[in-house]
């Protein structure tokens, strides 16, 4: 007969949005007993955004740091044009997920109307729903020119503490993670997410939130480093996305394109310039 392990539960039952579960699972070794165990799970349910009452898309999100997420989808996606623009937040809990309901300003509902898309389920690329090939890259002014800022040190500084600062990866190991850095690399904020493109979205949102600038450090990513990861870092003028992975090659194209200095594989004591080597401080070319 097989173990039967305790029921899954939430870890927090107190918290209605959790951000991982405890499930019950076997552990299957090639030999000896079959052990029954509980186990951290990433929790993965879908998030509906509403606006003035509209539904507009439904993705699958991590249930954490919601507010600081509907904030910057929206921005991100081109619904608002600043964090103005959104005038109430509501989020609520039911059994098939979690629906956030924002109230806009009326002038962004043109907005709404042309950035339409049906998102049901993304967690992939981004692209689901989209009409159009014209509509894949939106229209974004390059990230202003600046002085170099940053060098190469403070680059791999975030990304060795991007390790240690990711709660629900050590526990989950399914998350992923994207943080703001200072000038040093001293990481300042981070924010997690089953979705790569989620978790950049909820950092975006807590920057607009808390009215931070974005000219005086740079974003350091978990995941790879997709066109949308970047297009999404020159909506919120983010002249450095450090990517631990690799980007893809519209990726660099792009972010040579809005003036955006591009890391990948941003990992022990180096990383790969793709895009805009001149942003870096201490790098002789």
């Amino acid at each position: 007969m097989r173990p039967e392990p305790a029921p899954a539960r939430l870890l927090d039952d107190a918290d209605p949005l959790p951000g991982r579960r405890q499930a019950a699972v076997w552990r299957v070794p090639l030999s000896g007993r079959v052990l029954a165990e509980k186990d951290e799970l990433a929790n993965e349910v879908p998030v509906a955004l509403e606006y003035n009452g509209i539904s507009h898309a439904t993705v699958l999100a991590t249930p954490c740091s919601l507010e600081d997420f509907a904030y910057g989808f929206s921005f991100t996606e081109g619904v608002v044009r600043s964090a103005s623009d959104i005038y109430d937040i509501d989020i609520h809990s039911q059994d098939s997920g979690v629906v956030v309901q924002l109230t806009i300003a009326s002038a962004c509902l043109n907005q709404l109307k042309l950035r339409r898309r049906n998102l049901a389920g993304r967690t992939g690329c981004g692209l689901c729903g989209l009409e159009s090939l014209d509509e894949v890259q939106r229209e974004l002014p390059a990230v202003p020119p600046r002085a170099p800022y940053v060098n190469a040190q403070a680059i791999l500084q975030a990304a060795r503490e991007l390790k240690q600062s990711q709660p629900l990866h050590l526990e989950t190991g399914a998350t992923h993670a994207a943080a703001w850095a200072d000038a040093t690399g001293a990481i300042q904020q981070v924010r997690e997410d089953v979705g790569r493109h989620n978790a950049l979205d909820k950092l975006i949102g807590h920057l607009m939130r808390t009215g931070s600038k974005t000219n005086n450090g740079f974003a350091v990513i978990s995941s790879r480093a997709s066109f949308e990861m970047v297009q999404k870092a020159a909506a919120a003028s983010i002249g450095v996305l450090a990517a631990v992975s690799a980007p893809t090659s519209y990726a660099a194209q792009l972010a040579d394109e809005l003036n955006i200095l591009l890391t990948g594989f941003t990992r022990n004591d180096s990383f790969t310039v793709y895009a805009h080597p001149e942003h870096l401080k201490d790098l002789s070319l």
